[in-house]
């Protein structure tokens, strides 16, 4: 059975409105294209070629940003242009037992109750949903609707360049709706700037000495999420608890490194951790005993909001080469020290984050280590400000730091007339107000502002969960909601 068919027998999809069934079609499709960020050129391929069949306007920039265009429908020729903007790009993560290959293969969207899933890997519903309704409108024969530009733009998850990189005039609208918010029922009108900042650290290794007992451990199973909207529910970090037992040890039994790894994309609270060390042979059994205490103690620390957690420690081959000690005890101390989480909370926005970091990869080479880190801050000055407090943990243990370009936030208007609108027909939709907030995630909306100083924005989307992790999930239900709520926006 199809995931079409699948989803169409499922008892929570409403049959009663089938105008939502191309916005699912579109989106199985999209699931078919393979899409990491900086490899967008399949799907966009599939943007130009579906505006080709369809004789709408289409066109690309140096960056590699679509545009299609579509004309009003009769009617409705005097309504100012609407702009309508998803990104191509999707976050690859996927657990360590998976064999998915996210720049050939197709991600397989399951069912299961009210939620769309994938199989071990990130779904890519953030933000292949946010296509899948542009799409459906600019095919639709039957919606009435205002002079429509959809804007697709690459790479918004490994540093918004695509957004970055779009030049004053590639759109015309004054009014745009970005479609990659992840809670239904609420309309977004502000967002976070980021920073990432990097720490290297030169390595030169060792040969191996005698006498030593090897092993590996293995830390898995965490929930992991996205650093923006999932960085203030108090989830372990494999790279923090990895850090941890090896520090104890490091102090307490002896123990050398020779690998460590752990974590893997800048805007994903890392999931999973490697390394491979060693102890002196008449510690075999205290660094087992060691481990076990370390589970009991993570465990009673994060039970409640890790259920799933792992450890694993066994023995392995002796390697021929280590780390030096004085590196090691570097590098340990700049893990531990380092902060992440949240810093700040919000002073004017109640339970909004203000200022967070994640300690999101550690990644090894022969010749290095590289730390990369994520600053988040609705107020420009505290990104900063956070991001020289990383910096100045990995300079005083050694390392050479970069800090990247970064990004805006986008400061809330409340007086916005494209809010007002909003507000007045999800009331007319559903009867309900719903609820308007910012985001400690970063939206492209702010680098837009920048090149388009007098666009009015918001930006909504259907409910997701998990997201930037193999538990992302797209609730159904609330699928239809925002394919009514964007129809009755766009007349």
């Amino acid at each position: 059975m199809s995931f079409l068919q699948s989803l169409q027998s499922s008892s929570v999809f409403s049959h009663g409105d089938v105008s939502v069934l191309p916005v699912w079609q579109y989106f199985s499709e999209i699931c078919q294209i393979p899409r990491p960020s900086k490899h967008e050129e399949k799907i966009r391929q599939y943007l130009l070629a579906f505006a080709n069949q369809r004789g709408l306007d289409a066109k690309t920039d140096e960056a590699g940003n679509v545009l299609i265009s579509k004309p009003a429908m009769p009617g409705c020729e005097h309504l100012p242009v609407v702009v309508l903007q998803s990104h191509m790009d999707m976050v690859c993560e996927k657990n360590s037992s998976s064999p998915h290959r996210f720049e050939h293969d197709a991600i397989t969207p399951i069912i299961d109750g009210e939620w769309v899933k994938a199989s071990g890997t990130t779904l890519g519903a953030d933000d292949g949903i946010g296509m899948a309704a542009q799409l459906a409108l600019l095919a639709s024969n039957n919606i009435t609707h205002a002079p429509l530009q959809c804007l697709f733009t690459v790479d918004e998850e490994t540093g918004l360049t695509g957004a970055a990189a779009l030049q004053t005039g590639f759109f015309s609208g004054s009014s745009l709706i970005n479609l990659d918010s992840e809670d239904e029922g609420e309309i977004f009108i502000g967002c976070a700037g980021g920073m990432d900042t990097v720490a290297v650290f030169p390595l030169e290794l060792e040969p191996m000495p005698q006498g030593y007992f090897p092993f590996e451990v293995r830390i898995s199973g965490l929930k992991g999420g996205h650093s923006g909207d999932d960085i203030h529910r108090g989830l372990a970090n494999a790279n923090k608890l990895m850090a941890r037992f090896l520090f104890h040890i490091q102090q307490e039994l002896g123990m050398r490194l020779v690998a460590l790894e752990g974590g893997n994309l800048r805007n994903a609270i890392p999931r999973e951790a490697y390394a491979l060390a060693v102890v002196p042979m008449k510690q075999k059994e205290p660094v087992r005993v060691a481990f076990n205490l370390f589970i009991h103690e993570m465990e009673q620390e994060f039970s409640d909001v890790e259920p799933g957690m792992r450890f694993h420690l066994e023995s392995t081959d002796l390697p021929s080469q280590l780390w030096p000690i004085d590196m090691q005890h570097r590098l340990l101390r700049a893990l531990m020290a380092v902060p992440h989480g949240v810093i700040e909370m919000s002073k004017s926005m109640e339970g909004l984050v203000e200022t967070s970091t994640n300690l999101a990869s550690v990644k090894m080479t022969e010749q290095q280590v590289v730390v990369t880190t994520s600053q988040r801050s609705s107020v420009e000055s505290a990104k900063h400000y956070v991001g020289a407090m990383v910096e100045s943990v990995f300079v005083l243990a050694g390392a050479q730091v970069a800090h990247s370009d970064g990004y805006p936030g986008w400061t809330p208007n409340l007086d916005s007339p494209l809010l007002k609108m909003a507000r007045e027909r999800y009331q007319q939709c559903f009867g309900v107000q719903p609820r308007v907030r910012a985001i400690h995630a970063g939206l492209e909306c702010g680098l837009f502002l920048e090149k388009f100083p007098a666009l009015d924005m918001i930006s909504f989307g259907p409910t997701l969960r998990g997201v930037h992790s193999p538990d992302e999930r797209l609730h159904i239900p609330s699928v239809l909601k925002f394919w009514q709520f964007l129809v009755n926006m766009v007349h």
